[in-house]
């Protein structure tokens, strides 16, 4: 039971400032105003309700279960730095700091992975409940704990774990957090005790995150109910080896037989895969049928159940993240031949959806000595709701992570037949089992989640796709009808694994053979990890648990009663790429090709394309070019960098366009001269975005079928069977299906490769749009660029006004933070007491500076740099990192959103690491005391 014995609980951090805090207050005090004045719950509210969770961070507090005294100094940012004497108070400790400043989203959190929404936030939450359940996610990771987790990472969960209960010991939920004062008011929902499960379950959260291609997999299948292969093919182009390189030029693999070099061809492997590496050789669209090669089935028939699974996916919680393409992240690592200090220098920005609070939790766990008995001496980016640390570094090495893309996800029809489905020539059963889902404030649900040999029914979850199941019709090829088909889904995160044991293994990692090992644990979700060491050694590993496969390539649904279509094994640990100290002196990770194309397993189809990591190899090769050295700065200013790959591609053919309207000539006029760099106070940024934008949509969006268009967007299109053109009066209204943040063109690297390739023939069918009632039909590229101009100048006279001189990129480019439960779902007083917003970006799609946004919705942010951080192995107290908003997860605690303004601006925190600096930067301390 923790008790106070010498502050109180809503103290804060002492230097905080008078001024800020006389803003917290005036802005409490308005808040109390706010609600009394215009919410009938007003009675209720007080500063002290809104003060009452704010953590304690001076004096002491005795924790039942502490084995020694475990000092937690914040700075003046309220980030925590934890010293103890053993490793299980060390992360007892993390467990209880983290819950101080963070409850609330770790309990939506392991709600939302346990499937359990609905018991805190009712009936709304059902559908998603029922999915996730039927994910399993939580199920999977009792299985972890139960059979694949180590003892010793048992024990650090277990510490956790007590750590977090004695927090809540003894308080109420508005003690806890403002949210659960505002549930209160709906429901008496209490929050319970944490476990093991509840942490080790997040990492499948972030697995479902960086999954892989299953978008990409859906649409394709998609696509082919309006377009032919060839048209896909177009729209899915291959890899541009000969301009964007792969991760890994010079490494290898170490399987005793086999030897791969640089994709070179120089040397090639033996591993007897008879499958393309990235898909150069594979073919898109297949036979048309809606998924390629795979199966024999009716391709509208499979169009509709997956328009539904999409549905299904679309409709689950931000926290899970956003599944758009061009999601990404950048890391790269610099040997210190090329830096100031003569050390490495390590930078690391991964993508994800803006939330608030981050994903991310900054932290210190310190081992007071390092010993047998306590092992960590780790800094970096946390999970609240997980021990030990993602990504950052200890005394000897760093690390950093981005999305390898790697396919680990396939989509496989079902052919159903009556309690079973089939297998071969044999109808085997399902595997079942019954959920029930509490619903706050309403009555359980029970389900049934049915399992094939490749995995959950997800078809199951949408009642539209049962249907369309029954009625799907068949070819001779494949099976007969019977009572229907199916979606199951086979991912590694579904099987059991050891990615929990893989953290502390790296926090602990003295050396590159140290951290290779580490990395032979994570097996999902599967990341381009990079590394540098305190000794002058660089490197690069793919780690993961990676599939081969019999037929197919993982690119389209596969018909799963055919057994040559599973997966048949997993690449070998010794297998995966790496790559150790290049001769070129950096290595750059943003979400490209991994490897070239000779390596002999198949990795995936659907790379990025490489636009971010040319770009940021670029900016080091242009700065060590004749002796030059890199410094901390030079890579805070790389991650910063705004120029616009797909700009200089098109603007100089913009310019080339003789416009005669004198008002669009005006806009034209903005990109002479422009250097292609998207700052948020950049006029020409703007109008460039939206000409691109309008590109897209004419030569591409409206051209795609209805389920990957934008919700409510409607257009008068070709029936599909439609012979040759269509007449104005034959044509029909179909409107899209998609939500905005997730609909295509989403303007992303894949669509820069795209355009880039018919860039020079004039006369290219995707440059063709049709007469309208309103528009003459056009075409040449030429013709399309000028509509598209013109209508770029109509649409931000629309939204920015007349006088061009007045527009902005940042007006347009628009970042929000809102809280992922109240704040989007919330009454409107409680989105406005906790959310935060706007802010006015630069960057964008494919930038370095990655604030993504959706060309087919619009313009506004939906995925960030989630943080930023520079480690400098030669002095680690001269490491910068920031976050998206701050340390607290309360609203109105100072700590919020503090780092926000400074995210925005490009700028980083002192990051300290020494005894020395970490007590010269220590603003409150708290003991933690038996």
């Amino acid at each position: 039971m923790p008790t106070d014995t010498t502050a109180s609980s809503g103290q804060q951090s002492g230097k905080s400032g008078r001024k800020k805090g006389r803003k917290v207050r005036l802005l409490l005090i308005v808040l109390v105003l706010a609600i009394i004045g215009g919410v009938g719950y007003g009675a209720f509210w007080s500063i002290s309700t809104v003060r009452a969770s704010f953590p304690q961070t001076k004096g002491s507090i005795a924790l039942e279960g502490l084995s020694g005294p475990v000092d937690v100094k914040r700075d003046g940012n309220g980030i925590p730095q934890i010293y103890a004497s053993s490793d299980e108070d060390l992360f007892m400790a993390q467990g209880f700091v983290q819950a101080q400043d963070r409850f609330y989203e770790m309990d939506v959190r392991r709600h939302m992975t346990a499937g359990r929404l609905s018991e805190m936030f009712g009936e709304g939450q059902v559908d998603n409940d029922e999915f996730l359940r039927t994910l399993g996610w939580h199920r999977i990771a009792q299985q972890e704990y139960d059979k694949t987790l180590s003892p010793e990472t048992k024990k650090y969960l277990d510490a956790y774990a007590k750590g977090v209960n004695a927090y809540l010991a003894g308080k109420s939920g508005d003690e806890i957090s403002l949210e659960y004062a505002a549930l209160g008011f709906a429901n008496d929902y209490k929050p319970e005790e944490w476990t093991p499960v509840d942490s080790v379950a997040w990492l499948k959260a972030m697995a479902w995150d960086l999954r892989g291609n299953m978008q990409d997999e859906i649409d394709r299948a998609l696509m082919t109910s309006r377009l032919g292969p060839k048209q896909i093919a177009d729209l899915y182009p291959q890899y541009p080896y000969d301009r964007n390189k792969a991760i890994v030029q010079e490494g290898e693999y170490d399987a005793l037989t086999k030897t791969w070099s640089d994709g070179s061809g120089s040397t090639q492997g033996t591993g007897g895969s008879t499958q393309s590496a990235g898909g150069s050789t594979q073919s898109t669209g297949g036979t048309g049928t809606g998924v390629g090669t795979a199966t024999s089935t009716d391709g509208s028939a499979l169009t509709t159940q997956l328009d539904g699974l999409y549905k299904v996916l679309e409709d689950l919680p931000e926290a899970v993240g956003v599944n758009g393409n061009g999601i990404g992240s950048n890391s790269w690592v610099v040997s210190g031949s090329h830096t100031i200090t003569g050390k490495p220098l390590l930078a690391n920005d991964p993508h994800l959806s803006a939330s608030l609070p981050s994903v991310w939790y900054q932290m210190g766990l310190h081992c007071k000595p390092v010993s047998e008995k306590c092992r960590y001496d780790v800094s970096g980016y946390t999970f609240s709701g997980m021990p030990g640390v993602i990504i950052g570094h200890n005394a000897d090495i760093a690390w950093g992570m981005t999305n390898s893309g790697v396919d680990v996800t396939d989509l496989y029809l079902e052919k159903l037949t009556g309690d079973g489905y089939e297998f071969g020539r044999k109808v085997l059963p399902f595997d079942t089992r019954e959920e029930t889902i509490e619903v706050a404030g309403g009555t359980a649900k029970k389900i049934v989640v049915r399992t094939t040999n490749n995995g959950p029914l997800l078809s199951d979850r949408n009642d539209e796709l049962v249907q369309v199941g029954k009625k799907a019709t068949v070819d001779q090829d494949a099976p007969d009808r019977g009572d229907g088909y199916g979606i199951a889904l086979r991912w590694t995160a579904l099987d059991p694994g050891t990615s929990m044991d893989a953290v502390f293994a790296m926090n602990k990692a003295k050396d590159w053979d140290d951290f290779r090992e580490a990395a032979a644990l994570f097996d999902v979700p599967s990341q381009n990890l990079i590394y540098a060491d305190t000794e002058g050694d660089i490197g690069y590993q793919l780690p993961g648990k990676i599939p081969t496969r019999g037929k197919g390539d993982g690119s389209v649904p596969a018909p799963g009663w055919d057994a040559a279509y599973r997966w048949d094994g997993y690449i070998d640990q010794d297998e995966l790429p790496w790559e150790y100290n290049p001769e070129r002196g950096y290595i750059v990770t943003a979400n490209q090709a991994v490897v070239g194309k000779d390596y002999p397993y198949t990795l995936t189809r659907d790379w990025g394309y490489g636009t971010r990591a040319q770009r940021i190899t670029s900016l080091i090769e242009s700065k060590i070019k004749g002796g030059g050295k890199i410094s901390t700065d030079d890579m805070r200013q790389m991650q910063m960098d705004n120029s616009s790959e797909i700009a200089k591609l098109l603007v100089p053919l913009l310019l080339k366009i003789d416009v005669e309207d004198p008002h669009v000539r005006q806009a034209q006029k903005l990109l002479e001269g422009w250097d292609y760099t998207q700052d948020a106070d950049s006029a020409a940024a703007a109008y460039f975005n939206s000409v691109w934008r309008n590109i897209l949509k004419l030569a591409f969006g409206n051209k795609l079928p209805k389920e990957l268009r934008v919700e409510g967007q409607c257009l008068s299109v070709e029936p599909v069977d439609t012979t040759g053109p269509a007449d104005e009066d034959q044509r029909v209204r179909e409107c899209g299906r998609r939500d905005a943040d997730q609909a295509q063109p989403d303007g992303g690297d894949r669509w820069f490769e795209v355009v880039r390739r018919i860039i020079d023939d004039q006369d290219n069918d995707w440059w063709s749009t049709p007469k309208t009632r309103t528009q003459k039909a056009v075409d040449t590229r030429d013709e399309l660029f000028e509509r598209a101009m013109r209508d770029a100048r109509w649409e931000l006279t629309a939204k920015l006004g007349k006088d061009i001189d007045t527009w902005s990129w940042g007006r347009l480019h628009r970042l929000f933070l809102k809280n992922q439960t109240l704040g989007t779902e919330g009454p409107g007083f409680l989105k406005y007491m906790l959310n935060r917003g706007p802010w006015k970006l630069g960057g964008g799609e494919a930038t370095v500076n990655a604030t993504g946004w959706n060309a087919a919705g619009g313009y506004e942010v939906v995925w960030v740099p989630s943080m930023r951080m520079v480690v400098n192995l030669g002095n680690l107290d001269k490491s910068k990192w920031i976050n998206l908003t701050g340390a607290s997860g309360h609203a109105y605690n100072a700590h919020y959103t503090d780092q926000t303004e400074k995210w925005v601006k490009g700028e980083l925190l002192t990051w300290s690491f020494s005894d020395k600096a970490v007590d010269a930067h220590t603003s409150d301390t708290l003991l933690l005391k038996p």
